[in-house]
């Protein structure tokens, strides 16, 4: 991490003043697989605290596998909190595993590019799902997911920049490291509300 940490610092002087005054960000992990895959279903659009909390709603209720949310009927989804349409990405999800559309083990072994491919192809499973999957659980080094609220507000009050092309090419100077300017976003936008998650 220090190696990269170095870099940006090197390229932006905001890197260090958030160090200075918050210390050095968490490095997100999550295993891979399915119920990760599910986890960050929940989490699209809302807070990552009260998809955590749905998402051990159904871990209390039932096993979170492809075979169990497949068969699931949706009046169990709505009685545990899910929306309809986040019912309908996960049987799709769950049935992609099952008809071994999705081979969610592989991943491991493809590049960034590849498993965007893969994951896009399904319903409900967007840029930003996959860039956290990729982040979180395969350690992609180098990706700043823009379809972040977090991480774009972050950008336009520390860099004043407003426009999402212009972000893209202001933070491709970032790269090879920009999965870790992520996590620097991150830890600013949420110490600075004085908000604690545990990803």
């Amino acid at each position: 991490m220090q190696e990269a940490i170095d870099f940006l610092i090197n390229k932006n002087p905001i890197f260090r003043e958030i160090i200075e005054k918050y210390g050095l960000p968490t490095i997100p992990k999550r295993p891979k697989g399915f119920e990760t895959l599910v986890l960050l279903i929940l989490e699209q659009q809302v807070s990552i605290d009260s998809a955590k909390a749905t998402f051990l709603k159904i871990k209390a209720y039932t096993t979170c596998n492809p075979e169990s949310m497949a068969v699931l009927p949706d009046e169990e989804f709505k009685n545990l909190g899910i929306s309809r349409q986040k019912t309908k990405y996960i049987k799709i999800l769950a049935e992609a595993v099952l008809n071994k559309e999705l081979d969610i083990e592989s991943l491991a072994l493809k590049s960034a590019k590849e498993v965007r491919e893969e994951l896009i192809k399904l319903k409900g499973i967007g840029n930003w799902t996959i860039d956290i999957y990729l982040m979180f659980c395969l350690q992609e080094q180098d990706l700043i997911p823009l379809g972040d609220i977090a991480v774009v507000n972050t950008i336009k009050e520390l860099l004043n920049i407003h426009d999402k092309l212009e972000m893209e090419i202001h933070t491709e100077q970032w790269s090879p490291y920009r999965s870790y300017a992520t996590y620097l976003l991150w830890h600013f936008y949420l110490n600075k509300r004085n908000r604690k998650i545990t990803y």
